[in-house]
């Protein structure tokens, strides 16, 4: 997440299905550019280098992402539900070349505006597909079944991540994709007290064998709005992890690992497709600065 800004009348920008307005701008401190959907920061890209990932959540999970496979080179098979502006899969295109990526995305209108004015990489083995993250999921080829070594969702409507993308019953249809020792990666933004991250820690922890949470020190503490990083998988999370995402910053930074990740999501509900809510919507005065 970022910062609210005025809108510049040159910045490219279309209308949404849902009515919102995406627009893409430069950058104000930093290289690159932004992608801003109704006045929230959603994505960052740096063309000259996709190396380069500015939003503390999305460092998190480059760190994660390194650990992943038998090198920090070797080639992925992943799946992203929400494009954005295609940060993780450019930054996964450059380090792991010869990865092979499906994106999920529901908007026809951003991933083309994102193609026109951030092109890919040329070279990138990027599939794009136009339709529900749910639903796409079950589209997918069915060779992928049980093989991808990578899913990260992150996806928003507005500022809020749908609520059939939230529950038991999704996190499940993910787990039937991944490897055994494949990982999932799920942006969770969330408010004081956490009560909607705590019982997506619980949730997923049905699903999978092991589950971890990263976040900057105030967030994972619930002291302030912000944004969360869920990990999980089939198979034990490494604890070799740790020293190389805590270093990686941005800091001050926290990894709920184990114990401490069920003693996180103790006494938090699990969320099922009957009762499932979108996650909270912060406040829009938490862009402006």
């Amino acid at each position: 997440m970022g910062r609210a800004r005025g809108r510049d009348a040159e910045n490219p920008r279309i209308r949404l299905q849902h009515g919102g307005i995406a627009e893409i701008a430069p950058s104000e401190f930093t290289s690159g550019f932004e992608l801003i959907v109704d006045g929230t920061p959603q994505s960052h890209v740096d063309l000259d280098d996709p190396r380069h990932l500015h939003f503390e959540y999305v460092v998190r999970m480059g760190a994660v992402i390194d650990q992943l496979g038998a090198t920090a080179s070797a080639p992925l098979s992943a799946v992203h539900l929400g494009a954005g502006a295609l940060t993780i899969p450019r930054y996964i295109a450059a380090t792991r070349p010869g990865s092979r990526q499906q994106v999920i995305e529901w908007e026809a209108p951003l991933v083309e505006l994102v193609r026109e004015h951030l092109p890919l990489p040329k070279g990138a083995a990027i599939r794009m597909r136009i339709g529900d993250a749910r639903e796409g999921l079950r589209r997918l080829p069915p060779a992928l079944r049980g093989r991808c070594d990578l899913v990260v969702s992150d996806v928003f409507s507005g500022a809020q991540t749908p609520a059939h993308l939230t529950s038991v019953e999704f996190y499940r249809e993910i787990a039937g994709l991944l490897a055994p020792d494949g990982v999932l990666l799920v942006n969770v933004a969330d408010g004081p007290g956490l009560a909607f991250a705590r019982r997506q820690v619980a949730t997923a922890a049905v699903a999978f064998a092991d589950v971890a949470v990263l976040a900057d020190t105030q967030i994972l503490k619930g002291r302030r709005f912000g944004n969360l990083v869920l990990a999980a998988s089939a198979s034990p999370l490494p604890t070799e992890w740790l020293p190389r995402i805590l270093a990686a910053g941005p800091h001050p930074a926290k990894i709920a690992q184990g114990q401490e990740a069920v003693a996180f999501a103790h006494g938090a509900q699990i969320v099922t497709d009957a009762d499932a809510t979108a996650s909270p919507k912060p406040d829009s005065s938490l862009f402006l600065r």
